[in-house]
């Protein structure tokens, strides 16, 4: 089962606001999750990106794949995610 770091939406139209969650790869965006790590606010001057550090690297050891836009976010707050080849 492999497992994504990615975001999900929430929101109403043309106002987003995402959850950054773990999912099982296969589930849908805005389907069944297996943790909440936290929160980014695209819209908020700067953006507004919250996550729980510790579970972040908790779920990359045991082998998560953020989506590109996860771990573009991640640099930019300092978390260093290395791409697996």
């Amino acid at each position: 089962m492999p497992v994504r770091i990615r975001l999900m939406r929430f929101g109403r139209k043309k106002r987003p606001f995402y959850r950054v969650v773990v999912a099982d790869s296969h589930a849908p965006r805005d389907g069944k999750f297996l943790d909440i790590l936290g929160y980014y606010d695209p819209l908020k001057e700067p953006f507004e990106f919250n996550v729980n550090e510790e579970k972040v690297k908790k779920w990359l050891e045991k082998g998560a794949e953020p989506t590109e836009t996860v771990r573009a976010l991640l640099r930019k707050i300092g978390i260093k995610v290395d791409r697996k080849a």
